[in-house]
């Protein structure tokens, strides 16, 4: 191989591992975050990943910085899955699974949670972000269950993201032990069709 050859791997290589490095730390942050709440030591976090310290404050200088990269990992997932479900099953069917990606979401930002209510200036986009990315997502399906008559119309994604966000914050967390769940009511209530899905 000659040395321009060489000159053109070794870049790549170097990139897909900055890429693996933070996709770790985000997923071990996430997992801290979860058990230790968000003054989790940055050392437990990069143990968990699998890296150095310096490679976090490299790329997440403070805090909020790292706090700020997982809930947008995490929201970006969901919208996604909500994507994924539309396309591969019916509108009512896809609502009731991508209700169930939001709980897990809604999950994960209460390890965090002191963080995005403490009125630090850095947070405040997140609440917006939060709707303007997830909501076109589910009005997308909420109009095509509306199309196909299996979902009621007129519903706002706005409203519904609010409605199931609380309802999965208030939940109880053996979900299985509680039998059907207020969530499960909510959603009987806008579909129209009989549940295609057991709980």
């Amino acid at each position: 191989m000659s040395s321009a050859d060489t000159t053109a791997v070794v870049p790549r290589r170097k990139r897909a591992d900055a890429m693996r490095n933070t996709e770790a730390v985000l997923e071990a942050a996430k997992k801290a975050f979860a058990e230790l709440g968000v003054d989790a030591p940055m050392r437990d976090i990069a143990a968990r990943a699998g890296v150095g310290v310096g490679t976090i404050y490299r790329n997440y200088p403070q805090r909020s910085d790292l706090i700020i990269a997982v809930f947008r990992r995490e929201l970006d997932t969901t919208a996604e899955e909500a994507e994924r479900l539309a396309a591969e099953y019916p509108p009512a069917e896809a609502l009731r699974l991508w209700s169930e990606s939001l709980a897990r979401f809604v999950a994960t930002k209460r390890g965090f949670a002191s963080a995005l209510h403490s009125g630090d200036p850095a947070y405040q986009p997140l609440p917006a972000q939060f709707l303007g990315i997830l909501a076109p997502k589910v009005q997308s399906i909420l109009d095509a269950g509306a199309a196909d008559g299996t979902i009621r119309g007129g519903v706002s994604a706005e409203h519904l993201i609010h409605a199931l966000s609380r309802l999965a914050d208030d939940g109880p967390d053996d979900a299985a032990a509680a039998g059907p769940s207020m969530t499960d009511v909510l959603l009987d209530g806008l579909i129209v069709s009989p549940r295609s899905i057991e709980p």
